[in-house]
């Protein structure tokens, strides 16, 4: 692929009247682009501009708007998504408003069979304890419902859908998750934890669509990936890495790809659950190699070391607040998960690891290191994915064992994770410091991949360079832990450069580089400029996609 300027003459696309914003320190900032065949064949000054058009140039006046380029989400479910025939359960903060909506639902659709939520958070159920069918029954009735958290890695049950499921007092260890039990009667409580694990498995997914609950349906997993897929676009998100995928869930792409759906590029990581046997790493390395074009690309494998702080399911090195034993449990024991990613090291498998919790991440840290020091140190580009609560000693690890910082900067928003709410009330007021460490990170020389985790999220990249830049709410409240605030630069940065640097896409994307191809998105304000809190709401105004609109607001 070509680094310098081909010869001056007409291109196909050349944009001027822009504050080109390259994320390339060879050329930080340009006026006008030309872009021939999807690739950029030339940055400069309009004063230069007409050396590449051409009376069938096609030519874009961006009326001294930003240009970027097309946001890398390193972290997005677009293929999970968000369900419109759920009821949508996100900004219901007490178990009233959860009954009134489920109520109102079910008035307007009186034949269902069944009753689906999604993003309950668990702040909502009064005490700080977790739902139980109990919960749910007055606002349900004898209809089976089933009802997901925002994080998507809990399920809450009725009375009816613990029967329609056959889960009792005998059969809690599920396809899908583990049933709790209350522990004076032993019974299923109605809810479910380890549904991210389990339930977005390939297994777990077969079950549920045996047991017939409607929400893991191929049309509505389709239903939902397209519908993300027109998000992610409008959104500027040019490269969507979806991180958690079975091999039964690459049909779902093949169609979006075949219906014309699939207008951004496409990372497809391959789940990784207990039980994964050699025979299946071979069907994995085989796919990846049937996919692997610059649209839809499939390799990189992920993996759960813990859960979630909220539910008090994560991995810390110390016990939760208010408990005297209680650490969370990490999925593996230490010494198995260190053989283990040592293992898919060795077949040169880059490996995204869930972990929020201090413990957790220690555990993946721990067990990269000991695959260098056996299989030889590689660029193997593992990625910590959250980095919720980091102890200080271990964010220098990241950049001396090559180990990707891949965050989500929404996620430490003080209405969701701050002072009053069951993330920060859990961790401890000792321990918020180590609360999405991004600027420690950065300033130790680790690689920072942002991105939105929709739909536990909005996908929206304003809302997360806001969130990085200020630790404010979105209506401008005070800062939660201002220490770790990154500047905007940083930001997108982490939102381009970085998260293509974390997918080996750095030759290709991640900056407005000749030869590159020509991604990239015009924005309705200078957020480079402009006061931070004028960043949200601010539109991708133009989404241009190797060279073709794709998009315009």
């Amino acid at each position: 692929m070509p680094r310098t300027a081909p010869p001056a003459g007409p291109a196909e696309l050349v944009l001027t009247h822009a504050r080109i914003h390259t994320v390339d320190p060879a050329l930080p900032e340009a006026q006008a682009l030309a872009v021939r065949e999807g690739r950029l064949v030339w940055l400069g000054s309009d004063a230069d501009a007409a050396r590449w058009t051409g009376p069938d140039t096609e030519v874009i006046d961006a009326g001294g708007r930003l240009v970027l380029p097309g946001f890398v989400d390193a972290h997005n479910h677009v293929r999970l998504g968000s369900d419109d025939a759920c009821v949508q359960l996100a900004g219901a903060r007490s178990l009233d408003t959860i009954h009134q909506r489920l109520r109102s639902w079910h008035a307007a659709h009186p034949d269902a069979e069944w009753i689906e939520g999604e993003a309950f958070d668990y702040s909502a159920i009064p005490g700080g304890r977790m739902p139980t069918a109990a919960d749910l029954d007055p606002a349900t009735g004898d209809t089976p419902a089933f009802v997901l958290s925002y994080d998507v890695h809990t399920a809450w049950l009725n009375t009816a859908a613990l029967r329609r499921l056959g889960i009792d007092r005998d059969h809690t260890s599920l396809p899908f998750g583990e049933a709790e039990t209350d522990p004076a009667i032993g019974e299923p409580t109605g809810f479910v934890k380890d549904f991210a694990v389990k339930g977005l498995s390939r297994d777990g997914h077969r079950a549920l669509r045996a047991l017939g609950v409607p929400w893991a349906s191929t049309d509505r997993q389709y239903g939902r990936l397209a519908k993300s897929l027109d998000d992610a676009i409008r959104f500027g998100i040019t490269t969507v890495v979806e991180p958690q995928n079975s091999l039964d869930d690459l049909a779902l792409f093949d169609r979006a790809r075949a219906e014309g759906r699939l207008r951004s590029r496409i990372v497809a990581a391959l789940f990784h659950p207990r039980g994964t046997t050699d025979a299946d790493l071979d069907d994995f390395a085989a796919a990846a190699r049937r996919y692997d074009d610059d649209r839809l690309r499939v390799g990189p494998l992920k993996l759960y070391i813990d859960d979630v702080v909220e539910p008090r399911t994560a991995a810390l090195l110390e016990p939760y607040a208010g408990c005297r034993h209680h650490r969370g449990e990490t999925f593996y024991p230490a010494a198995d998960f260190g053989e283990l990613l040592t293992a898919l090291d060795a077949r040169g498998f880059q490996c995204f690891v869930h972990a929020t919790g201090d413990r957790g991440i220690r555990t993946v840290l721990d067990a990269v290191e000991q695959a260098r020091t056996r299989n030889g140190p590689r660029d193997a580009r593992h990625q910590v994915v959250h980095v919720e609560c980091l102890d200080p000693d271990d964010t220098p690890r990241f950049a001396e064992l090559g180990v990707v910082a891949c965050m989500q900067p929404r996620h430490c928003a003080p209405e969701i994770a701050g002072p009053g709410q069951d993330w920060a009330e859990n961790v401890g007021p000792d321990r918020w410091h180590k609360a999405w460490p991004m600027r420690s990170l950065h300033d130790a020389g680790a690689v920072l991949a942002f991105s939105s985790d929709w739909n536990v999220a909005e996908m929206d990249p304003m809302v997360g360079i806001y969130t990085a830049v200020t630790r404010r709410s979105l209506d401008g409240g005070a800062a939660w832990q201002p220490e770790e605030t990154v500047d905007v630069e940083t930001a997108v940065h982490a939102y381009t450069m970085g998260s293509a640097y974390a997918n080996f896409l750095e030759e290709e994307r991640g900056s407005l580089t000749v030869g590159k191809v020509a991604d990239f998105v015009v924005l309705s304000r200078d957020i480079l400029r402009g006061a931070p809190e004028e960043i949200p709401g601010t539109v991708v105004e133009r989404v241009v996609v190797g060279g073709e609109t794709v998009h315009k607001a």
